[in-house]
């Protein structure tokens, strides 16, 4: 289940926010977005693949992944761990890059001028009933469709990241 706030708001903020509750433990959940071959299972939207994803989990590290389409065409991106709580909170820059880790603008792959260079993600992880309740703020989003779009993005890999944490 899927709840986000008021889209006006999030357009306004030009912030996404997304809750979802995960039938997992959040020690399983936080290895599913800390751990490069876990984050490679699910990230990226519906018929997406994950051919590439490294992971330096410290504050002031930096990850480095890449999105494959159902077509084929590769988007990267990469981030700078801003805070990092174990089990409960990890915040973190997003902008899109090429396949070296460089930062490039979202005009790069066919995108919106109007993505700013750096974004900020920050996920929380509290226990719920037993499960896991995830939340996530995308923050520095263009207002409209990109908005919309990320939030669409989002949504397919947490439904991929809830199919993951199902398999035993």
């Amino acid at each position: 289940m899927a709840t986000t706030t008021d889209s006006a708001m999030e357009q306004a903020e030009g912030a996404l926010f997304i809750t979802r509750v995960f039938d997992a433990p959040r020690e399983q959940v936080w290895k599913a977005w800390t751990d490069p071959e876990e984050a490679m299972r699910w990230w990226g939207p519906k018929g997406f693949t994950t051919p590439y994803c490294k992971i330096d989990l410290r504050v002031g590290g930096a990850y480095h992944n890449c999105m494959r389409s159902p077509e084929g065409q590769d988007f990267w991106s990469t981030g700078v761990y801003r805070e990092i709580v174990p089990l409960e909170r990890i915040v973190c820059t997003d902008s899109f890059a090429d396949e070296k880790g460089n930062v490039v603008p979202a005009t790069h792959y066919g995108m919106n001028a109007d993505f700013p260079e750096e974004m900020l993600v920050t996920v929380t992880l509290e226990d719920h009933e037993g499960k896991t309740k995830l939340t996530l703020q995308h923050a520095g989003l263009p207002p409209g469709k990109d908005l919309d779009d990320c939030r669409a993005g989002w949504n397919e890999s947490f439904d991929k990241l809830s199919e993951e944490l199902t398999k035993p």
